[in-house]
């Protein structure tokens, strides 16, 4: 195998959601299968039975019972997805040297330098089917001398395969592909090639650059450079250890129960909202408490991955309930939120949010121009 300057492998799970939901339940294996809320909800995903009808994620439910009015519908369970998820992250962090969490099914790994000791093709395979002998999950990867490059034959290689493009071949390889593979390019912009007589990725490379930057702006000179297999985007370290945290000792020890749980709301709400600034979720939250004597105690939990403040709210309360010590004054109350990640909220997909996220940025805009204590849960007050 020609061994390229850069060795960057993605892995993507294969229908994710669609694959939890069969291991939970084998007898929707061979099923067209839809995961996404019922009625007005829109499909989260979806399994290749499914797409044979036309079906495909963010097409609203209708369309898709429309199409597929045989399909099996479910709603889906975000634990199970943020476990099976941090499953593999667990056993792509103990094998490699550098990964990126792209997402709550993406991965990409950095290999550059380990061709020195072994064959890293042979090192991908035997990691892909670790992962999928030990979660039973399908995945896929492509191997190749950058990211873009490495993502695109991840895509061809579906389902279930891999693929590696060997360095000095990822012009070829990309030459008959839509322009439509290469990631991010839309409609609107497949739209615009299309006027120009451009389909394939061939086709933009051979294209004259001034004309691309005519019609696309700046855009057209990034696409030309990847329609010859170039990019330079690094795989950035996946670190969870970051932690978000506030804590109040309070000037007189507090025993009253209502105002130790107004103060518990309104710091979470403040941890959650520095969440969101920062675009991270976090998939632990921990509570601590300080008595007098101070001794400390503290309890925490996973949780599906989140940034909402009714979510870490409910979730603070209840360690509360389990940790305090009735009638014993408090000198000392935090929350801290842990394994952070921006990885999309790919978790909360089946659910209609689009409302939900959008008052949460609503709240947070008026936050951040006005003041963070301007708006606050009833329960904080």
């Amino acid at each position: 195998m020609n061994i390229p300057k850069k060795i960057i492998a993605h892995f993507d799970l294969d229908t994710f959601f669609v694959s939890v939901e069969r291991l939970n339940d084998p007898s929707l294996i061979g099923k067209p299968l839809i995961v996404g809320g019922r009625e007005r909800g829109v499909v989260a995903a979806c399994s290749y039975e499914a797409r044979k009808y036309g079906v495909h994620s963010a097409m609203p439910m209708k369309t898709a019972m429309r199409l597929c009015p045989h399909a099996t519908v479910v709603g889906g369970s975000r634990t199970d997805y943020s476990k099976f998820s941090r499953w593999v992250t667990d056993i792509i962090a103990a094998k490699a040297p550098l990964f990126q969490k792209a997402s709550i099914d993406e991965f990409y790994l950095e290999l550059t330098g380990m061709d020195t000791y072994f064959d890293p093709y042979k090192w991908v395979i035997d990691l892909r089917q670790e992962i999928i002998s030990k979660t039973g999950l399908p995945i896929s990867f492509g191997l190749a001398s950058n990211k873009m490059v490495a993502k695109i034959a991840t895509d061809e290689a579906k389902p279930n395969g891999y693929l590696c493009i060997p360095y000095g071949f990822e012009k070829d390889f990309l030459a008959p592909l839509k322009v439509s593979k290469i990631p991010g390019v839309g409609n609107h912009t497949c739209q615009v090639l299309a006027e120009m007589g451009i389909e394939t990725i061939k086709e933009l490379g051979e294209c004259q650059v001034a004309l691309l930057e005519k019609r696309l702006g700046k855009y057209g000179l990034d696409l030309h450079r990847k329609a010859q297999g170039i990019h330079d985007g690094e795989v950035v370290a996946y670190h969870e250890s970051k932690s978000i945290s506030t804590e109040n000792t309070f000037e007189e020890n507090k025993t009253d129960v209502q105002f130790l749980m107004k103060e518990l709301v309104r710091m979470t709400e403040k941890v959650a909202h520095q969440l969101r600034m920062e675009n991270m979720t976090t998939g632990c939250i921990a509570v601590k408490i300080r008595y007098p004597d101070f001794e400390t105690t503290s309890r925490q939990t996973s949780i599906p991955f989140t940034f909402y403040d009714d979510e870490l709210i409910l979730k603070a309360k209840e360690m509360f309930d389990k940790l305090y010590r009735k009638g014993q004054p408090v000198r000392l109350l935090g929350v801290r939120l842990s394994e952070l990640t921006d990885e999309a909220i790919q978790t909360n997909l089946f659910e209609n949010i689009e409302k939900k996220t959008g008052l949460y940025k609503a709240i947070d805009d008026v936050k951040e121009r006005f003041g963070k204590y301007l708006i606050t849960k009833a329960g904080g007050i």
